[in-house]
């Protein structure tokens, strides 16, 4: 049985990170900041994997962001998913060479499909992450795209299994409405693809506390969850978030027994 896993995402705009509340940004700290915070060395050993998507409005990839990308990789021991704007080979050979372990696409999954593919094929299915957004909207979840600005025509439903069809190998699911709030992960949304999906699952958007993470991370069809809050993680947050997982006898790695 595959180990569950404990991720922390980051938010990159324009030189910055931020938090992030229903997909609208406040300006935390550039990556000084970041290192002296959180201590990448250290949080390594309380979470599985880092995520870094770059939601800047102005240059993605930029050179400051990738310089960021290598500082990171540099300090995590962990696997690093990046992703923001990534829509050609070429961009993907240039995040690999930054450090990342994964790639993550959000608006090439219905804009570029045939990238996506050779992606794929390329790197292989375990290296690409299809971050989805999702709004609820008359009792429906609907996709959006464009961090969130625009809508598709795909159900979330017919969505994941056009993901699954192009060569997409794990989902990153984020719900808009619970995006920063703290309230908990949307259950009903959880519930609703307990028989439906079959790619890998990571669900982000919500979590305020450590009993957040134990609520879905003890459901089977949930293989990972995620936080970008940087104030209620900061600290020794995420540490505590791993400990109350293993006292749940949650099945995530013990890393002091292996």
């Amino acid at each position: 049985m595959l180990r569950k896993r404990l991720i922390f995402t980051l938010i990159y705009c324009d030189g910055y990170f931020m938090q992030s509340r229903n997909f609208r940004l406040q300006k935390v700290g550039n990556i000084n900041w970041l290192i002296e915070n959180y201590k990448f060395k250290n949080t390594s050993f309380s979470i599985d994997e880092l995520i870094v998507l770059d939601a800047s409005r102005t240059e993605k990839m930029s050179k400051k962001f990738l310089s960021n990308i290598e500082d990171l990789a540099m300090d995590c021991l962990i696997p690093l998913s990046v992703g923001g704007g990534v829509d050609s080979l070429e961009k993907c050979k240039i995040l690999f060479s930054s450090g990342a372990d994964k790639i993550v696409l959000n608006s090439s999954l219905t804009k570029n499909v045939d990238f996506v593919n050779k992606a794929s094929n390329y790197y292989g299915l375990q290296s690409i992450v299809g971050s989805v957004d999702v709004r609820k909207k008359n009792n429906d979840y609907c996709v959006f795209i464009q961090n969130g600005a625009t809508e598709i025509e795909f159900s979330l439903l017919e969505y994941l299994t056009h993901l699954e069809k192009i060569g997409v190998g794990e989902i990153y699911l984020n719900s808009i409405d619970r995006d920063g709030t703290g309230f908990g992960f949307d259950l009903k949304l959880i519930e609703s693809l307990k028989q439906q999906n079959h790619l890998p699952l990571i669900i982000a958007g919500g979590a305020g506390n450590h009993n957040h993470f134990v609520e879905v991370l003890k459901q089977g069809h949930i293989n990972a969850a995620s936080t970008a809050n940087l104030f209620n993680f900061m600290g020794d947050g995420l540490a505590i978030t791993r400990s109350r997982l293993l006292a749940h006898n949650i099945n995530i790695s013990n890393w002091e027994n292996e």
